[in-house]
């Protein structure tokens, strides 16, 4: 594996891997690797000539400074996950190689970024596509791994893609969870033990809503009062939200055909984030 800083030096290894006509599959990610990059990264490896890992935490994506201050970084670390797995490239540029001059171009996608997690972290939408639309065009992968935990931002990065005609096939990969359910991701390491044994509510929530939908419940009111309800039970968790959209991610009154039960939740300063897809059922 190489561990490249530069953005010069990925574009040399870019073109030595066309010239071998290597397909290039690209991992998107903000380091504190974990299980969930894992399932990524075996996918980019199993389907793609040339694996590439990229690592950046972005610091236009943040809505709140202290946020981005706390989040976890160790190169070290991430090198060796990669290494283990192996990935071919790492890229993990300083913030003055993406950004060497205040950023004055944006990609912005109204409306789909306006809503529920775009309600509460106004801009965080923003600055994920616009660093995307970034590393596609120094990567400029054939094929790009984003994880369906975040499934806002995929449909973000979808949509960006299909409107600027970016080369580029984005692949979804399964939410990897604990084994009591909780969802990876790098902001768990946060949690306290006591956080931690709460954490899991937000999973029976969404299951629970999941679980009357496909025993025919149609109005999305009472799926939201009774994953409201469960949450109740856990004080360790405040619900910032919890929505059921369709597959535009806009949400319904009446289920008429499949849907994706979306939720955030704060543990303490911790937010976590969720979803679930929920089949209709037979009446």
């Amino acid at each position: 594996m190489e561990l490249v800083t530069s953005i010069p030096r990925l574009r040399e290894l870019i073109r030595d891997a066309r010239r071998l006509k290597l397909s290039i599959g690209c991992v998107p990610t903000m380091g504190a690797l974990h299980c969930g990059h894992g399932a990524l990264i075996e996918r980019a490896r199993a389907e793609c000539g040339l694996a590439v890992v990229t690592l950046f935490v972005n610091p236009i994506q943040f809505d709140r400074k202290d946020d981005y201050e706390q989040y976890a970084r160790d190169l070290e670390a991430d090198g060796a996950f990669c290494r283990q797995r192996g990935v071919d490239v790492l890229f993990a540029p300083s913030e003055a190689e993406m950004y060497p001059h205040p950023a004055a171009t944006f990609v912005d996608a109204p409306g789909l970024s306006d809503r529920l997690c775009g309600k509460f972290r106004p801009g965080h939408f923003r600055g994920v596509a616009t660093v995307v639309a970034k590393l596609f065009n120094i990567v400029q992968p054939d094929v790009a791994y984003f994880g369906e935990k975040d499934a806002q931002q995929l449909a973000i990065i979808r949509q960006m893609v299909a409107d600027l005609n970016f080369p580029v096939n984005i692949v979804a990969v399964p939410t990897v969870r604990e084994a009591d359910g909780l969802a990876v991701s790098s902001r768990n390491r946060r949690l306290s033990e006591k956080q931690r044994r709460a954490a899991p509510a937000l999973f029976r929530a969404l299951c629970e809503g999941r679980r009357l939908i496909g025993c025919g419940e149609r109005d999305a009111s009472k799926v939201k009062t009774v994953i409201r309800r469960v949450l109740a039970a856990e004080p360790a968790i405040r619900l910032e939200y919890a929505e059921i959209v369709d597959s535009h991610f806009e949400p319904v009154r009446h289920i008429e055909s499949d849907v994706r039960i979306m939720a955030a939740a704060w543990i303490g300063s911790t937010r976590l984030i969720d979803n679930l897809l929920a089949p209709v059922g037979e009446r």
